[in-house]
């Protein structure tokens, strides 16, 4: 079984590749060599230009299309950088607009503050008997207490930089209110349009002197203003300086209109604040005065009158506010 199993097999095919003999790189060699010879033969004859032409138009479909795929490809490489690149540039700018902003705000507040400062210089100049100490403010309160109507403001100033209980408190527009409470480095201003604050004033014009007392609505009230005397609309009220607790000729508002009732004993006029007390900011505290100081002439606008209105016979029995 085994002879036979042996007789009916089939050779195997040697496929081992023999070693390279030095006949046989020789002969490949001299091949390659012809080839190279008749090849330039050719060319120089001018008999390969039909091939070269034949193998161009082959190729050059291909090689359009690998060009224009590569530029396509280098397009859209370029096209990421750059738009990586315009990201960070566009964040870049961002930043910086930020920070120019913010420098703008800043540099408008600077501006603010320095024109306020030197508007409060200028009243001083004018006022050389003031000695004054700047304040700013650090808190509002407006509100309600019992049955009164109350508004104060708080200073960054206090005992430790010499302030006490009663100062007076301006600003170049006039007359803000006194100190009421003093802390070691706060205090509290009771402002003049607080219904419990009552200033001694004087017309600038009439020379009528009378009693400023704060409104809930924001306009003041001059009272015990002598019945028979005669003063108009659009006078300056300042300060008198009577009693000796505010320096006198502090502007205080203006008059816009006139209550004359001939049952009354005194006249009462309503006054508008030269002072904006909702836009209060920076103040001045009076540390010292002189009451004799010779104090100049103000200029200040006039408001426009206020047109009467006709008084009703029936309403001429009604009260003034205050009155019960």
């Amino acid at each position: 079984i085994s002879l036979s199993i042996s007789q009916n097999r089939v050779p195997m095919r040697d496929t081992e590749r023999r070693p390279w003999s030095f006949g046989d790189i020789g002969i490949r060699l001299l091949i390659l060599g012809l080839a190279s010879v008749v090849l330039m033969a050719l060319q120089v004859t001018g008999r390969l230009e039909p091939i070269q032409s034949a193998i161009t138009q082959l190729t050059s479909p291909a090689q359009v299309g690998a060009t224009g795929a590569t530029e396509s490809v280098t397009d859209a490489v370029d096209f990421l950088f750059e738009l990586r690149n315009l990201r960070q540039r566009n964040a870049e700018l961002e930043q910086v607009n930020s920070n120019l902003l913010v420098e703008n705000f800043e540099l408008r507040e600077v501006q603010r503050e320095n024109e306020l400062m030197r508007q409060m210089l200028a009243f001083a100049q004018t006022r050389p008997g003031l000695d004054l100490r700047g304040a700013q403010i650090v808190a509002r309160v407006i509100g309600q207490e019992s049955n009164n109507f109350l508004g104060y403001i708080m200073l960054d100033l206090g005992q430790s930089h010499g302030i006490e209980v009663g100062f007076p408190v301006v600003t170049d527009q006039g007359l803000v209110g006194r100190i009421s409470e003093v802390t070691d480095t706060t205090s509290k201003v009771l402002l003049l349009e607080d219904a419990s604050s009552a200033v001694n004033a004087v017309l600038q014009s009439s020379r009528l002197s009378g009693v400023i007392r704060g409104t809930p609505g924001g306009d003041l009230r001059m009272d015990y203003l002598p019945q028979g005397e005669e003063f108009s609309v659009g006078e300056v009220v300042l300060t008198s300086g009577l009693g000796g607790r505010f320096p006198k000729g502090i502007p205080i508002g203006q008059v816009i209109e006139i209550r004359q009732r001939d049952i009354d004993v005194f006249q009462q006029a309503v006054v508008r604040p030269t002072v904006d007390f909702p836009r209060l900011e920076l103040v001045m505290v009076v540390t010292n005065f002189d009451p004799l100081e010779d104090v100049p002439e103000l200029l200040v606008p006039e408001v426009a009158p206020v047109e009467e209105e006709e008084v009703n016979p029936l309403d001429a029995e009604a009260p003034l506010d205050g009155e019960t």
